[in-house]
């Protein structure tokens, strides 16, 4: 089996390492801490993602997939060298370059969220991802490399970092009233981690994945409320009691704390509508999104056996 080389060890990063150390690959999976599965099937290497090493531990892969995540806060200063580092190492090694992506470059949009959607970024991270991507793209075209990249909606599944896990999800499993920089009756597309990693392995061993996007196959979206409902059920916990935190509460937050000031960008997408359209890889790829039920109770860490 040809070698794979995954960056970043976060919850995308681990389960593509065990998705393809499952099928038996060669699987070498780079961090800034050397983190990862206890699996025989996945060498773990300590290494930055701009670290000159990466291009000989990246030498004769099929494939590179780029699951980094830098700190929310430092985007702007840290994810340009990374790009430009993995798209170099991958041109050097002819590997293909799969990247997790978001929808961070597309800005708000009317209706539903397609892969043919233009690039119209309001802030400066959805301006950095749009960049990576063009970027890579143009690589592509040239003919210097084979790339995709796959983007998903906010986050479900054991690790998942959004908005929802961070200041709902502990408060309703606890009993407790939540206030939610959002309105909690948008219909919002929510994504499984698991479904990530599932589309970025796809995608980086179909030729016809590459030199597009591709959005993660999800469930049909769901209010943060009735999110909010539905994990109260599986958790045996009583009714959520949720409040839409005002626009101004989340500013003055921002004054004193890094994420926050960062989630004033796209508060818009929590505000209003925010649906992805990710039939096309369903249709190319045949990938079904995993049930929200499984997905909520892995975010929360609850018993699988008991899922409806």
């Amino acid at each position: 089996m040809a070698l794979q080389v995954i960056v970043g060890a976060g919850p995308v990063g681990q389960g593509v390492a065990r998705l393809l150390a499952d099928r038996g690959e060669r699987v070498r999976l780079v961090s800034r801490r050397g983190g990862g599965p206890e699996h025989p099937g996945i060498e773990r290497v300590a290494a930055d993602a701009t670290d000159p090493r990466l291009a000989e531990l990246a030498q004769g892969a099929a494939a590179i997939y780029n699951c980094a995540n830098p700190a929310y806060h430092r985007w702007a200063t840290d994810w340009p060298p990374i790009a430009a580092a993995l798209l170099a190492v991958a041109e050097r090694s002819g590997a293909v370059l799969a990247t997790t992506g978001n929808l961070y470059g597309y800005g708000p949009v009317d209706g539903p969220i397609t892969e043919s959607a233009p690039l119209r970024p309001n802030g400066v991270k959805g301006r950095v991802r749009a960049r990576m991507w063009q970027d890579a793209l143009a690589a592509h075209e040239a003919g210097r490399v084979r790339v995709t990249e796959v983007r998903g909606s906010d986050y479900l599944g054991a690790g998942a970092q959004t908005i929802f896990t961070l200041l709902a999800m502990p408060k309703v499993l606890a009993g407790k009233r939540a206030s939610v920089p959002a309105d909690l009756d948008a219909p919002h597309s929510w994504t499984y981690v698991g479904d990530v990693a599932r589309t970025l392995v796809a995608a980086a061993a179909d030729e016809r994945a590459w030199g597009r996007p591709w959005h993660v196959p999800g469930q049909p979206p769901v209010s943060i409320r009735a999110l909010a409902a539905r994990l109260a059920e599986l958790a045996g916990a009583p009714a959520p009691r949720l409040a839409s935190m005002p626009p101004a509460l989340l500013w003055l937050g921002g004054l004193f704390d890094p994420t926050a000031r960062e989630l004033r960008e796209t508060a818009y997408q929590f505000r209003r509508l925010f649906v992805l359209d990710s039939s096309a890889a369903t249709a190319t790829f045949g990938i079904e999104p995993t049930g929200l039920d499984t997905a909520l109770r892995q975010t929360a860490g609850l018993a699988l056996a008991v899922s409806r």
